[in-house]
């Protein structure tokens, strides 16, 4: 930049310009509620363009799974399964009850109970010890060895029924065929022996059920003796219904008692009240007369306050009033103290009520536990009694099962079929494995697809942006991707001018076409606005490569136009044009230099200026919302034909903020993506706060692949 290219500024008094009003098309009705998200439309193109958005998620998700499975069921340890199949019938068909449903009600349990059986701790260890399974634990101490081996033993044996009839297969797993088949016999074998022994002590042991008959039957009739003697002693008859009667007025008395606690607590609660807030009785108490005391003395002292400023305290007027304001305050108090007294003779009341019913119950409660006192000892003999009839009828089925049916218990219990050595593993199933691996990745990656559509609170599309700032999407800017191989051709600086500096560099671009159409946008209305600070919510959104494309737009459009970096934390425009970066806003808020010398003409585009924002100060935001600011504002719109600022974030520091009341207008910047919907609302209330008119939003790094189609397809 040379000296030839700096402007004379006049300080000109800027002429008012009309403001632009909102877009009458804009979208209107909307309520704060829109602020909490926006709520997408369930179609199916919404659900296709999640599935097009998140196909790498699905895609690696299910190969992950899959290849997971896959490596694990290649590297499992064969499994090999032998079945042996038992025929069980039911135990004694000549007692079975007459019904056909309780009869496959009992062989159901019956047969559940052969299955634990086999299932048992007992014929595990038994069978282990035959095949010396035992010597493969790991531990030395014999008590864990057990408890080990019976577990592993149990792990992989498997007894259930076959569907709809009674045989029961039996199936043990190993890696060893041979042993699986060992297993499943021994088993079954040790099962048959234990059923035989089982039927033969239930026969031995029907002598011993008859004389244990003989001395339930004795206590049985020792019982009831002892009931009826004391019966009689007590003269018990039938104390029922007494003692209903009684439990029922201990009952109602205790209603009673909680009813008065109750009112008594409410009084002595409001009693309490209005004894500590005597200002606020007529509240608590709703009284009438107290109220229109109070407001008669509100009425009195705003007429004393008038008239004791207008007159003074001395005009008969003024001491009158005072005179009723005494009158009144005395009232009031009276009706307090009346108010009270009632209320506390009211919780006086209560308080004895209570006092009463308390005495009722404790008496009640006293007749109440003699009549149970009497009747522990009658409920304790007939309990004894009941039980001990309940044991010998029970006892006494069993005796007569025993007689009936020890003649016809014979081997209820057949061996079908023994367990061959299997010749082919069950486990893995490589194929299904990796097929149910398969659709479950497909299923678990289309959860994590919308889980993820879900949980990103980013805004997405043009009209999310209408409905939560409520003003027109002015422009949306494609979103253009350097590959790296491209970045590292043209060199860093290189790669940030194929986008800040679209319109010079690449005129035709599709990405200098929609900053046209934003240049456009803003320049329509009749009065377009003559200040113009280009802002967003959060860093990162392209927010100086809108102002500087639109800044070139506008020049090649309008005329001179002028862009001014106000980020003076950390300006980058300097950088970017190739000005010097000595030169700037910051030394002409501070006096150090004139405007006229801070001022530089881009040499890229003659139309356009710059003014940097120079050397970082110590109080940014200080030298923005000074009157200096407002009237180096008002020098550029008088030379220039508009003005484009560059703003920090508005979330970010306050600056924002202090320029947005100084400007014509405000356009925030959103990315498509990247901008929280939280931090844009937030933006908007803050804007609105300090009485910036933002006229409208452009939308940065918008991907038309990823969103419904026709937003901005021109490519040239």
């Amino acid at each position: 930049m040379s000296s030839e290219h700096q402007v004379d500024l006049q300080p000109w008094v800027r002429n008012e310009h009309p403001t632009l009003h909102a877009d009458p098309g804009a979208p209107a009705g909307f309520d704060d509620h829109h602020s909490n998200g926006f709520e997408k439309e369930l179609s199916l193109l919404a659900c296709w363009n999640v599935l097009s958005k998140r196909r790498m998620t699905i895609c690696i998700t299910a190969f992950l799974l899959t290849a997971a499975v896959a490596i694990v069921s290649f590297r499992m340890t064969p499994v090999y399964r032998a079945t042996a199949r038992l025929e069980i019938e039911p135990e004694t068909p000549l007692l079975q009850a007459n019904s056909d449903y309780q009869r496959a009600d009992a062989d159901e349990v019956f047969l559940q109970t052969q299955i634990q059986v086999l299932r048992s701790e007992n014929l595990a260890w038994q069978t282990i010890q035959q095949l010396h399974l035992s010597q493969d634990s790991s531990s030395t101490d014999p008590a864990i060895q057990k408890i080990q081996s019976i577990g592993k033993f149990l792990g992989g044996l498997n007894v259930e029924v076959v569907p709809k009839t009674r045989m029961l297969s039996v199936a043990f797993e190993s890696s060893n065929p041979t042993l699986a088949a060992q297993s499943a016999n021994a088993l079954i074998t040790n099962y048959l022996d234990y059923n035989f022994r089982q039927k033969y002590d239930a026969i031995r042991r029907s002598g011993w059920l008859e004389q244990q008959l003989s001395e339930m039957k004795e206590k049985v009739q020792a019982s009831q003796q002892a009931l009826v003697a004391y019966d009689q002693q007590h003269q018990i008859v039938n104390t029922s219904d007494k003692q209903s009667v009684s439990e029922q007025m201990l009952g109602d008395l205790s209603r009673e008692l909680t009813t008065a606690e109750s009112e008594r607590i409410q009084k002595q609660s409001l009693y309490a009240q209005v004894q500590s807030n005597r200002a606020q009785l007529a509240a608590l108490v709703h009284d009438d007369l107290l109220q229109k005391l109070e407001e008669r003395s509100a009425e009195l002292k705003e007429q004393h306050t008038e008239a004791l400023a207008q007159y003074g305290p001395n005009f008969p007027k003024v001491v009158r009033l005072q005179s009723q304001i005494d009158e009144n305050q005395g009232e009031i108090g009276r009706e307090q103290d009346r108010i009270i007294n009632r209320i506390h003779n009211e919780y006086a009341t209560a308080a004895d009520r209570e006092k009463l019913a308390n005495e009722a119950v404790s008496s009640q409660k006293a007749a109440v536990g003699e009549m149970n006192q009497l009747l522990v000892q009658h409920s304790m003999l007939q309990h004894e009694f009941e039980s001990n009839q309940q044991l010998y009828q029970g006892l006494l089925q069993h005796v007569k099962d025993a007689a009936v049916s020890a003649g016809l218990r014979s081997t209820n219990i057949h061996l079908v079929d023994e367990a061959l050595v299997p010749r082919f593993p069950v486990k893995p199933r490589k194929l299904s494995n990796i097929a149910m691996a398969l659709g479950a990745g497909i299923v678990l990656g289309l959860m994590v697809a919308f889980a993820q559509e879900t949980l990103d609170s980013s805004i997405k599309t043009p009209e999310e942006v209408e409905s939560l700032t409520i003003s027109p999407a002015l422009a949306v800017i494609p979103f253009e991707r350097l590959s790296w191989l491209s970045r590292h051709r043209l060199g860093k600086n290189s790669g940030d001018d194929h986008l800040t500096l679209a319109l010079s560099k690449r005129p035709k671009s599709p990405l200098s076409e929609a900053f046209r159409v934003l240049g456009t946008a803003i320049s329509i209305p009749s009065h377009p606005p003559k200040t113009l600070l280009i802002t967003s919510a959060c860093a990162g959104e392209g927010k100086t490569m809108t102002a500087l494309n639109l800044a070139q737009a506008l020049a090649q459009r309008k005329g001179p136009v002028v862009i001014v970096d106000c980020d003076l934390r950390k300006g980058g425009l300097s950088e970017l044009l190739g000005c010097k970066d000595d030169r700037g806003i910051t030394p002409v808020l501070t006096g150090e230099q004139d405007l006229s010398e801070a001022v530089q003409q881009c040499s890229s585009q003659r139309n356009l200026w710059i003014l940097p924002s120079g050397p970082i100060p110590p109080n940014p935001a200080e030298l923005l919302a000074s009157d200096r600011m407002s009237t180096v504002l008002q020098m550029l719109a008088a030379r220039f034909e508009c003005v484009v600022i560059d703003s920090p974030p508005v979330l970010a520091v306050t600056d924002a903020a202090v320029l947005s009341s100084r400007v014509d207008a405000v356009v925030l910047v959103v990315a498509s993506g990247s901008t929280p919907r939280g931090g844009l609302v937030r933006t908007r209330k803050i804007l609105a706060s300090v009485g910036a008119r933002v006229i409208g939003v452009t939308m940065n790094k918008f991907e038309s692949r990823r969103q419904d189609r026709g937003y901005y397809s021109y490519t040239g």
